[in-house]
Protein backbone atom coordinates (compact mmCIF):
# COMPACT_ATOMS: atom_id res chain seq x y z
CA UNK A 1 0.00 0.00 0.00
CA UNK A 2 1.41 3.37 -1.01
CA UNK A 3 2.79 5.56 1.79
CA UNK A 4 1.78 8.88 0.63
CA UNK A 5 -1.84 8.39 -0.77
CA UNK A 6 -4.93 7.92 0.91
CA UNK A 7 -5.77 4.35 0.96
CA UNK A 8 -9.15 2.91 -1.24
CA UNK A 9 -12.12 0.85 0.09
CA UNK A 10 -14.10 -1.56 -2.18
CA UNK A 11 -17.40 -2.92 -1.08
CA UNK A 12 -18.34 -5.92 -2.51
CA UNK A 13 -21.65 -7.64 -2.42
CA UNK A 14 -23.40 -11.13 -3.97
CA UNK A 15 -26.52 -11.30 -5.85
CA UNK A 16 -29.24 -13.64 -7.15
CA UNK A 17 -33.09 -11.78 -7.19
CA UNK A 18 -32.47 -9.37 -4.76
CA UNK A 19 -34.54 -6.08 -6.47
CA UNK A 20 -36.70 -5.92 -3.42
CA UNK A 21 -33.30 -4.86 -1.52
CA UNK A 22 -30.69 -4.16 -3.43
CA UNK A 23 -30.99 -0.58 -3.58
CA UNK A 24 -30.87 0.22 0.04
CA UNK A 25 -27.99 -2.37 0.53
CA UNK A 26 -25.67 -0.01 -1.60
CA UNK A 27 -26.82 3.23 -0.62
CA UNK A 28 -25.20 2.14 2.77
CA UNK A 29 -21.86 1.36 0.73
CA UNK A 30 -21.64 4.32 -1.07
CA UNK A 31 -19.42 5.64 0.85
CA UNK A 32 -16.37 3.46 -0.70
CA UNK A 33 -14.28 4.33 -3.82
CA UNK A 34 -15.84 1.17 -5.48
CA UNK A 35 -19.15 -0.97 -5.17
CA UNK A 36 -18.83 -3.75 -7.01
CA UNK A 37 -21.49 -6.68 -7.34
CA UNK A 38 -21.32 -10.16 -8.63
CA UNK A 39 -24.82 -11.44 -9.72
CA UNK A 40 -25.66 -14.99 -9.93
CA UNK A 41 -27.58 -14.66 -13.13
CA UNK A 42 -30.92 -12.48 -11.27
CA UNK A 43 -34.27 -12.49 -13.01
CA UNK A 44 -35.28 -9.72 -11.61
CA UNK A 45 -34.25 -5.94 -11.71
CA UNK A 46 -31.18 -6.73 -9.73
CA UNK A 47 -28.43 -6.35 -11.98
CA UNK A 48 -30.25 -3.08 -13.53
CA UNK A 49 -30.84 -1.23 -10.24
CA UNK A 50 -27.32 -1.88 -8.99
CA UNK A 51 -26.18 -0.21 -11.97
CA UNK A 52 -28.32 2.57 -11.36
CA UNK A 53 -27.25 2.96 -7.82
CA UNK A 54 -23.07 3.53 -9.19
CA UNK A 55 -22.19 -0.25 -8.67
CA UNK A 56 -19.88 -2.22 -10.90
CA UNK A 57 -22.01 -5.57 -12.17
CA UNK A 58 -20.83 -8.29 -13.65
CA UNK A 59 -22.90 -11.62 -14.01
CA UNK A 60 -21.69 -14.76 -13.77
CA UNK A 61 -24.00 -17.41 -13.86
CA UNK A 62 -22.27 -20.54 -13.47
CA UNK A 63 -22.93 -21.00 -9.84
CA UNK A 64 -20.09 -23.06 -8.22
CA UNK A 65 -20.68 -21.89 -4.70
CA UNK A 66 -20.42 -19.03 -2.65
CA UNK A 67 -16.11 -19.13 -1.80
CA UNK A 68 -15.69 -18.87 -6.56
CA UNK A 69 -18.22 -15.91 -6.43
CA UNK A 70 -16.30 -13.90 -3.65
CA UNK A 71 -12.75 -15.27 -5.68
CA UNK A 72 -14.39 -13.65 -8.74
CA UNK A 73 -15.39 -10.72 -7.49
CA UNK A 74 -11.65 -10.33 -5.92
CA UNK A 75 -10.25 -9.83 -9.45
CA UNK A 76 -12.72 -6.91 -10.45
CA UNK A 77 -11.39 -5.03 -7.46
CA UNK A 78 -9.70 -1.74 -7.78
CA UNK A 79 -8.54 -0.70 -4.23
CA UNK A 80 -6.47 -1.14 -1.44
CA UNK A 81 -9.36 -2.77 0.98
CA UNK A 82 -12.43 -4.63 0.48
CA UNK A 83 -14.98 -4.98 2.73
CA UNK A 84 -17.41 -8.21 1.93
CA UNK A 85 -21.10 -7.32 2.02
CA UNK A 86 -24.37 -9.34 1.98
CA UNK A 87 -27.23 -8.32 -0.42
CA UNK A 88 -29.12 -8.31 2.78
CA UNK A 89 -27.16 -6.31 5.04
CA UNK A 90 -27.05 -2.81 5.66
CA UNK A 91 -24.36 -0.62 7.11
CA UNK A 92 -25.47 1.67 9.50
CA UNK A 93 -24.16 5.49 9.97
CA UNK A 94 -21.73 4.07 13.04
CA UNK A 95 -20.82 1.42 11.37
CA UNK A 96 -19.25 2.92 8.17
CA UNK A 97 -17.45 4.97 9.87
CA UNK A 98 -15.46 2.78 11.93
CA UNK A 99 -14.83 1.44 8.34
CA UNK A 100 -13.73 5.11 7.05
CA UNK A 101 -11.07 5.01 10.14
CA UNK A 102 -10.08 1.64 9.34
CA UNK A 103 -9.59 1.85 5.91
CA UNK A 104 -7.28 5.50 6.43
CA UNK A 105 -5.57 3.75 9.69
CA UNK A 106 -3.39 1.88 6.83
CA UNK A 107 -2.78 -0.54 9.72
CA UNK A 108 -2.22 -4.34 8.26
CA UNK A 109 -5.23 -6.13 9.94
CA UNK A 110 -8.48 -8.52 9.62
CA UNK A 111 -11.82 -6.77 10.52
CA UNK A 112 -15.03 -8.70 11.98
CA UNK A 113 -17.75 -7.41 12.96
CA UNK A 114 -21.43 -9.17 14.84
CA UNK A 115 -24.46 -8.87 13.33
CA UNK A 116 -28.25 -7.69 14.59
CA UNK A 117 -30.51 -9.58 13.67
CA UNK A 118 -33.55 -8.13 11.15
CA UNK A 119 -36.90 -10.09 11.74
CA UNK A 120 -40.01 -9.78 10.30
CA UNK A 121 -39.63 -6.12 10.78
CA UNK A 122 -38.02 -5.92 14.51
CA UNK A 123 -34.04 -5.51 15.02
CA UNK A 124 -33.43 -7.83 17.60
CA UNK A 125 -30.89 -5.56 19.42
CA UNK A 126 -31.18 -7.40 22.61
CA UNK A 127 -30.07 -10.90 21.42
CA UNK A 128 -26.08 -11.62 22.62
CA UNK A 129 -23.27 -11.56 19.51
CA UNK A 130 -22.71 -14.20 17.52
CA UNK A 131 -20.16 -16.23 18.65
CA UNK A 132 -16.69 -15.25 16.95
CA UNK A 133 -17.67 -12.50 14.74
CA UNK A 134 -17.47 -12.76 11.23
CA UNK A 135 -13.78 -11.32 9.16
CA UNK A 136 -15.43 -9.04 6.55
CA UNK A 137 -12.53 -6.25 5.88
CA UNK A 138 -9.40 -7.05 4.44
CA UNK A 139 -6.36 -5.54 2.83
CA UNK A 140 -6.24 -7.05 -0.60
CA UNK A 141 -2.97 -7.72 -0.66
CA UNK A 142 -3.36 -10.14 2.11
CA UNK A 143 -6.46 -11.73 1.10
CA UNK A 144 -5.61 -14.88 -1.14
CA UNK A 145 -9.29 -16.48 -1.64
CA UNK A 146 -12.09 -18.04 -0.23
CA UNK A 147 -12.93 -21.44 0.35
CA UNK A 148 -16.00 -23.38 1.41
CA UNK A 149 -19.37 -23.93 -0.45
CA UNK A 150 -21.60 -21.73 2.86
CA UNK A 151 -20.07 -20.51 5.37
CA UNK A 152 -16.92 -19.53 3.33
CA UNK A 153 -14.20 -18.66 4.84
CA UNK A 154 -11.05 -16.56 4.19
CA UNK A 155 -7.32 -17.93 3.35
CA UNK A 156 -5.00 -14.87 4.52
CA UNK A 157 -1.27 -14.67 2.97
CA UNK A 158 -0.21 -14.13 6.25
CA UNK A 159 -2.07 -16.24 9.17
CA UNK A 160 -0.45 -14.18 11.61
CA UNK A 161 -2.48 -11.33 10.59
CA UNK A 162 -4.11 -9.42 13.49
CA UNK A 163 -7.80 -9.46 14.07
CA UNK A 164 -9.97 -6.46 15.49
CA UNK A 165 -13.39 -6.06 15.78
CA UNK A 166 -15.54 -3.25 14.56
CA UNK A 167 -18.19 -2.02 17.72
CA UNK A 168 -21.01 -0.75 15.74
CA UNK A 169 -22.98 -4.15 14.11
CA UNK A 170 -24.31 -4.62 10.79
CA UNK A 171 -27.70 -4.91 10.27
CA UNK A 172 -28.75 -8.44 8.69
CA UNK A 173 -32.69 -8.62 7.12
CA UNK A 174 -31.72 -12.26 7.41
CA UNK A 175 -35.77 -12.97 7.16
CA UNK A 176 -38.23 -10.52 6.23
CA UNK A 177 -41.72 -12.64 6.22
CA UNK A 178 -42.27 -15.91 7.19
CA UNK A 179 -42.92 -17.10 3.61
CA UNK A 180 -39.04 -16.16 2.94
CA UNK A 181 -37.56 -17.55 6.02
CA UNK A 182 -39.06 -21.16 5.08
CA UNK A 183 -37.92 -20.53 1.74
CA UNK A 184 -34.36 -19.58 3.16
CA UNK A 185 -34.52 -22.17 5.81
CA UNK A 186 -34.85 -25.39 3.30
CA UNK A 187 -32.51 -23.74 1.47
CA UNK A 188 -29.25 -23.66 3.57
CA UNK A 189 -30.60 -26.77 5.73
CA UNK A 190 -29.68 -28.63 1.88
CA UNK A 191 -26.10 -27.10 1.92
CA UNK A 192 -25.56 -27.32 5.70
CA UNK A 193 -26.38 -31.36 4.94
CA UNK A 194 -23.57 -31.10 1.84
CA UNK A 195 -20.78 -29.76 3.96
CA UNK A 196 -21.46 -32.57 6.37
CA UNK A 197 -22.13 -35.51 4.20
CA UNK A 198 -18.70 -34.28 3.18
CA UNK A 199 -17.64 -34.37 6.39
CA UNK A 200 -19.10 -37.99 6.57
CA UNK A 201 -21.47 -37.31 8.90
CA UNK A 202 -24.90 -39.21 9.24
CA UNK A 203 -28.42 -38.16 9.13
CA UNK A 204 -31.58 -39.20 10.79
CA UNK A 205 -34.65 -37.72 12.93
CA UNK A 206 -33.14 -38.35 16.29
CA UNK A 207 -29.86 -36.83 15.39
CA UNK A 208 -31.74 -33.98 13.73
CA UNK A 209 -34.26 -33.14 17.49
CA UNK A 210 -30.84 -33.08 19.30
CA UNK A 211 -29.40 -30.27 16.84
CA UNK A 212 -32.40 -28.11 16.97
CA UNK A 213 -33.16 -28.56 20.73
CA UNK A 214 -29.99 -27.85 21.42
CA UNK A 215 -29.88 -25.09 18.86
CA UNK A 216 -33.12 -23.28 19.97
CA UNK A 217 -32.06 -23.38 23.66
CA UNK A 218 -28.68 -21.66 22.79
CA UNK A 219 -30.24 -18.92 21.00
CA UNK A 220 -33.40 -18.50 22.45
CA UNK A 221 -32.06 -18.62 26.17
CA UNK A 222 -28.62 -18.15 26.37
CA UNK A 223 -28.43 -15.70 23.75
CA UNK A 224 -31.79 -14.04 24.78
CA UNK A 225 -33.97 -14.34 21.95
CA UNK A 226 -36.66 -14.26 24.40
CA UNK A 227 -36.07 -10.30 25.15
CA UNK A 228 -37.20 -10.01 21.61
CA UNK A 229 -40.95 -11.06 21.98
CA UNK A 230 -42.89 -12.96 19.26
CA UNK A 231 -40.20 -12.18 16.50
CA UNK A 232 -37.22 -13.52 18.11
CA UNK A 233 -39.05 -16.41 18.91
CA UNK A 234 -39.40 -16.99 15.40
CA UNK A 235 -36.30 -16.20 14.10
CA UNK A 236 -35.17 -19.02 16.80
CA UNK A 237 -37.27 -21.70 15.34
CA UNK A 238 -36.75 -21.14 12.13
CA UNK A 239 -32.82 -21.73 12.72
CA UNK A 240 -33.53 -24.59 14.91
CA UNK A 241 -36.01 -26.39 12.19
CA UNK A 242 -32.86 -25.49 9.50
CA UNK A 243 -30.75 -27.37 12.33
CA UNK A 244 -33.20 -30.25 12.30
CA UNK A 245 -34.10 -30.55 8.16
CA UNK A 246 -29.82 -30.94 7.87
CA UNK A 247 -29.82 -34.11 9.54
CA UNK A 248 -33.38 -35.37 7.74
CA UNK A 249 -32.01 -34.67 4.02
CA UNK A 250 -28.96 -36.50 4.64
CA UNK A 251 -31.16 -39.60 5.61
CA UNK A 252 -33.99 -39.21 3.55
CA UNK A 253 -32.77 -37.35 0.39
CA UNK A 254 -29.47 -38.56 0.22
CA UNK A 255 -27.65 -35.44 -1.36
CA UNK A 256 -24.49 -35.72 -3.43
CA UNK A 257 -20.98 -34.08 -1.85
CA UNK A 258 -20.20 -31.11 -4.12
CA UNK A 259 -23.72 -29.93 -4.31
CA UNK A 260 -24.00 -26.21 -4.58
CA UNK A 261 -27.58 -25.39 -5.60
CA UNK A 262 -28.33 -22.14 -3.69
CA UNK A 263 -27.03 -19.10 -4.89
CA UNK A 264 -27.03 -15.54 -2.96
Amino acid sequence: MAEHRKPTLCIGILTLNEAHRIARCIQSASFADQVVVIDSGSEDRTREIAQEMGAQVHLYPDWHGFAEQRNRLMTHVNADLIFFLDADEVIPPGLQDEIRAAVASGENAVWKIYWDQVAFGRTLHRMAKTEGGVWRLFRTDQLLRYEGVVHEHAVLRDPATPVKTFGTRLLHHSRESVYGGLLKMAQYAQLGAVRRVQAGRRGGVLRGLASATSNFIRLYIFRRGFLCGAEGFLFCLLVALECFFRYAIIRYDRPVPGDTMVKR
